[in-house]
Formats: structure tokens, C-alpha cells, sequence
């Protein structure tokens, strides 16, 4: 036991030495200390979790890693500061003044970091526990996300001024008054920036979305606190008001969809053909242009419907979708030059004003022979259709029949139901067909 406290005694007359030490010596063993604190800090905590982190498939986890690090190196640095000021100037009264404002800080820097974790983690777990659908209501997580932190700063706020004694809530009370006077005097304004927060939270929208917004059409390239940036069809940038676009209704085309295609668009073109063609030749013809037209989708099928008789032409009507509804154009335009082409050259007449009479002698009989094989052809393609609608309805049958099954659970349940939506889409197409 002697050589302990031969030891214990030796520390410790070390210790006073170094206690008795002026404050310029002792400043330069509080900055070396910190740095070698700050060392152990990186390469023993911050990069092998780092590594762990970056090693793992979840992406939120590789998000929080580098805001959490910059929090606990600056934790380090305040935690030096002060243990720095309470040995340098030991015994000194401002310490004690000091107190309360490092305690505040502590409380900010635990607040920031249990904000920054709800921002990162909360969507994964509402993403987890919600149910894919082929339309996403965008919006509900950013709220949660949103209060919560709000909630946590607001937590933590309160604490760290109740240390520095000041209390938040007589705050806000001797504001009341100012803030009435400056928001009647800039009412629009505060308008729009509130608006601004209520659409970040909401996000009907974002950067690069086709929306429209009372008769303006066009992408959104912008977002302030003020006013969000359009720019229309001819390349000409509007400023909407925020104002405005809470109080209107945005029609957001790259959202919701079919399927689960949310950029997916229907393209609706009519033509109109002489009275004397015949209606399954026309349909035939158009539906094998729209197949041919590489911007246009394999599913759902393009189809074509007589709509209208009208006084000097049949409307067909033919109904196709674009998988992005920016090829919209290029695929209207496809079309409509291959219609305009192989009309032409099957004989097939658009009607148009004219004083000059056809006779019945332009129709050959081998026009009249392609008509019945297009009629003979349109017809199996109809029939085939139809068989394809029955198929789905026995299938769905079978597949509702098997969910009756008190004990079908897991992944084979959830394949069985998206099966059953997926067969109840091709069916309700045939049905609108």
C-alpha cells in the first residue's frame, strides 16, 4: 500500500504544480488538451461510425452521420471553454454569471440534434408503415416531420432562456402588440410568406412539376418566400404569388397518374373520315399507328372509338398515353403526320369543303376488298379483347376467393392483393374501352 500512496502522492504533487502554473501555461495545456480530445473525438467515434454507417443499405443513417458529427465537435469545443475558463480563472465571480449560458447552449445543441434526427428518421418510418399506392398524396409527412420539430425547439428553447432567466412566454406577450401594428401595415406581404411555409409543408408541388394555376401553364422553376416562378409554354417566366396559389386550384400534372406512373399523360386526337369508309378499317388503321409511335405506352393500349356522326364526316376519336407528359408534343405530332401518310395511302378520305362531286366509280373493287379484310381483322382484334377481359375476370375471381383465407398473411397476401388491383385496372380499362 505504500508505493500506491507513494504514487497517489507523487500525482498529486504534479497536479499542484500544474495548478499553480500561470494563466498563459495554463491557456496552452487547455488548447493541447483540446486538441487531443478533438482527435480521440474523430478517429475514435466520428469515423469508425462513419464506416458502420456508410457500410449499412438505409440512406437516412448516411444523412444524420455528418450533422450529428459538426454538433458534437462543437459540443467538444464548448465543453473545453468552459472547463478552460472554470480552471484558468478559478474562484472568479463572472464563472458563476457563465453558467447559465453554457447550460443554455447545451440545451440548444441537445435540441439541435433531436430536431435533425426528426427530419431524417421520421420520413422512413412513415415511409415503412404506409401503404404504396399508385397516387401519392404528398404532404402528411413533412407536416408530422414539421410539428414534431417544432415541438422539440420549442421545448428546448423555452429551457435554455428559462436558464438565462427569461421567460418566453412574456416574450411573446410584450410582442403581441408590435407584431399587430407591423402585419396590418404589411399585410400581403406577411401573407405571402406565411403561405410560403403552409406550401412547403403541404408541397403541392416541386422544382420541375408541370402545374397550372388559373389559366397559366407551365413548370415550376422556382420558390420563395414571396412568390413562386412559372415558366409557360413560350419560355416566358410568371411570379405567382403565394397568395394566390393557397387560394387557387393547383392542377399538378406530374403527380398522380395511373399505375404508378405519376409524369403519365392521355393524348386525345380527333379525326374525322368520309361517310363512305368503313368504320373497322379506320379503327384498324389508327390503332396500328398509335402501337407503332415509340412514345406511346404497350399498357394501357391505345384505343379507338367512333364518337360522333356528323354532318359530313364520321369522328373517330383515338385515345392513347405518353409515359412522360413531356413528349406529349412530339408523340401528338408523330401521330398526326403517320395518319396524315397512311391515309393517304389506304384510301382512306378526310373530308374537307369542296364544290366538287365523287362518284361512286372512285371506289374500286379492290378498295372494297381491303375494307373486309380490315373489317375481318377488327374484328379478332375485338374478340381477342374481350377474351383477354374474361381471362382477368376469372383470374380476379380465383385471386378474392384466396383472400377470403382468415390465415393468408404475409408477403403472399400482399402479393395476392396487388395482383388483384392490377387485374381490377385491366379490367376497368376494358370497361371504359
Amino acid at each position: 500500500m505504500s508505493k500506491i500512496d507513494d504514487f497517489m502522492n507523487t500525482i498529486n504533487d504534479q497536479l499542484d504544480a500544474v495548478n499553480e502554473l500561470n494563466s498563459f501555461f495554463k491557456f496552452g495545456i487547455c488548447i493541447v488538451l483540446t486538441v487531443l480530445a478533438f482527435q480521440v473525438v474523430k478517429y475514435g467515434i466520428v469515423r469508425p461510425w462513419g464506416r458502420i454507417v456508410m457500410s449499412t443499405d438505409t440512406a437516412w443513417d448516411d444523412k444524420l452521420h455528418r450533422p450529428v458529427a459538426t454538433r458534437a465537435y462543437f459540443f467538444l469545443y464548448v465543453g473545453s471553454a468552459q472547463l478552460t475558463l472554470l480552471w484558468v480563472f478559478e474562484g472568479y465571480s463572472f464563472n458563476d454569471t457563465l453558467d447559465p449560458i453554457f447550460s443554455a447552449i447545451y440545451i440548444l445543441l441537445a435540441t439541435s440534434i433531436a430536431s435533425v434526427s426528426i427530419k431524417h428518421i421520421i420520413p422512413m418510418v412513415m415511409d415503412r408503415f404506409t401503404e404504396k399506392s399508385s397516387v401519392t398524396v404528398s404532404g402528411s409527412n413533412p407536416l408530422i416531420t414539421f410539428t414534431l420539430r417544432f415541438i422539440v425547439w420549442f421545448g428546448g428553447l423555452y429551457l435554455a432562456l428559462t436558464e438565462v432567466g427569461i421567460q418566453l412566454f412574456g416574450v411573446l406577450a410584450s410582442l403581441a402588440v408590435f407584431s399587430l401594428i407591423i402585419g396590418l401595415a404589411v399585410q400581403q406581404t406577411l401573407g405571402n410568406i406565411i403561405n410560403s411555409f403552409l406550401l412547403a409543408i403541404d408541397r403541392p408541388f416541386e422544382i420541375g412539376d408541370r402545374i397550372e394555376v388559373e389559366g397559366t401553364w407551365g413548370s415550376v422553376v422556382g420558390t420563395g418566400i414571396l412568390s413562386t416562378k412559372v415558366l409557360d409554354r413560350d419560355e416566358r417566366l410568371v411570379v405567382i404569388p403565394n397568395n394566390t396559389l393557397v387560394q387557387s386550384t393547383i392542377i399538378n400534372h406530374a403527380r398522380g397518374g395511373g399505375d404508378g406512373v405519376a409524369r403519365r399523360i392521355s393524348i386525345v386526337i380527333d379525326v374525322g373520315v368520309d361517310y363512305r369508309e368503313s368504320t373497322e378499317h379506320v379503327k384498324l388503321t389508327m390503332v396500328s399507328i398509335a402501337r407503332r409511335c415509340e412514345y406511346i405506352m404497350d399498357t394501357p393500349e391505345p384505343r379507338v372509338l367512333l364518337t360522333e356522326l356528323g354532318d359530313f364526316a364520321k369522328v373517330f376519336r383515338l385515345f392513347a398515353w405518353v409515359h412522360d407528359y413531356s413528349d406529349e408534343q412530339l408523340a401528338r405530332d408523330w401521330l398526326l403526320r403517320t395518319i396524315d401518310s397512311e391515309f393517304s395511302d389506304e384510301g382512306i378520305n378526310i373530308p374537307y369543303p369542296t364544290s366538287v362531286e365523287l362518284s361512286e366509280s372512285v371506289y374500286v373493287q379492290a378498295e372494297e376488298a381491303r375494307q373486309k379484310a380490315a373489317t375481318r381483322r377488327m374484328k379478332r382484334e375485338e374478340k381477342k379483347h374481350l377474351d383477354e377481359r374474361e381471362e382477368a375476370k376469372e383470374k380476379l375471381e380465383k385471386i378474392q376467393e384466396k383472400l377470403k383465407d382468415v390465415n393468408l398473411e404475409g408477403k403472399k397476401k400482399t402479393d395476392l392483393e396487388e395482383e388483384a388491383r392490377r387485374l381490377e385496372t385491366v379490367i376497368n380499362m376494358f370497361d371504359s374501352a
